[in-house]
């Protein structure tokens, strides 16, 4: 069975709750998200798609919990974006693709799971 699950968000809404609480970045993203982002030149628009693709992949599988440390954002040698799963996620079969935007004030992303 093929599953999809898609999210969007304002980018400017996850940098101020990253600018009020900056522990949330820690909570949501894992070390290697937050490195390759703080390299960019707005690292909130990547951190946005980042997060976005979270929620569509939690969506995609059908999770009733928000495991944000065992989905991580990678992208290969060519920038093409690929979900590794980890923890408990880690077992789940098939795979996921992954699709990230930002365009102006919004990001995000498509993740389509299958078998």
């Amino acid at each position: 069975m093929v599953t999809v699950g898609i999210d969007m968000l304002e980018i400017a809404r996850l940098e101020r709750a990253l600018e009020r609480r900056p522990r949330l970045a820690l909570r949501l993203f894992t070390e290697h998200e937050r490195e390759t982002c703080a390299g960019r030149a707005r690292p909130g628009q990547h951190l946005a798609a980042r997060f976005c693709a979270k929620e569509a992949v939690i969506k995609a599988l059908r999770l009733q919990t928000s495991p944000w440390q065992e989905i991580e954002v990678r992208s290969d040698q060519h920038g093409v974006p690929a979900i590794r799963l980890s923890g408990a996620l880690a077992a789940q079969d098939g795979t996921i693709a992954i699709s990230l935007t930002h365009s102006g004030p919004m990001a995000g992303a498509v993740a389509v799971a299958g078998a």
